[in-house]
């Protein structure tokens, strides 16, 4: 499954860089999105559930306590009107892990990544942090998150 990768990648990404003391994790849109397609010659994607993805999110979380590093959640994007990803399925898993992320207190703290990209009144991406393809932001929505992380936490 495409979460797992997400698991194993963060050893080589994360754990084993020198001097690391604090991780961002912004990951599972693509798993959401991404589920379901059939075998186009590297094998049937599967359907991620929110369990999954939250199962994988707490490995993430008990290997980056285990060695010391703090690890900060981000709150899925929007993916309201992205070809592929914008399904009632897929809205409901994303809503039920961004819930996780932001009530849990697993992580030990939370850019809430949805409530900055978000239009409030369409819930689409917002058109100014829009790359084109409704779930990309722009360099924009890339500066907009990054103004959105509390520096304390780090």
């Amino acid at each position: 499954m495409l979460w797992r990768k997400g698991v194993t990648r963060f050893h080589r990404d994360v754990v084993a860089q020198p001097g690391v003391r604090t991780a961002i994790v912004l990951l599972g849109t693509n798993d959401i999105g991404g589920g379901g397609y059939p075998d186009f010659g590297c094998g049937a994607s599967a359907v991620v559930t929110d369990r999954q993805l939250i199962n994988g999110f707490r490995a993430l979380i008990r290997t980056a306590h285990a060695h010391g590093i703090k690890i900060i959640g981000a709150t899925l994007p929007p993916m309201k009107g992205a070809a592929g990803y914008d399904t009632p399925r897929n809205q409901d898993v994303r809503a039920a892990v961004n819930r996780w992320i932001r009530t849990s207190g697993e992580y030990d703290a939370v850019v809430d990544v949805a409530a900055v990209l978000t239009d409030p009144a369409t819930q689409v991406l917002r058109a100014e942090y829009n790359s084109g393809d409704q779930l990309h932001p722009n360099d924009a929505g890339a500066r907009a998150i990054a103004a959105a992380i509390d520096l304390a936490t780090l």
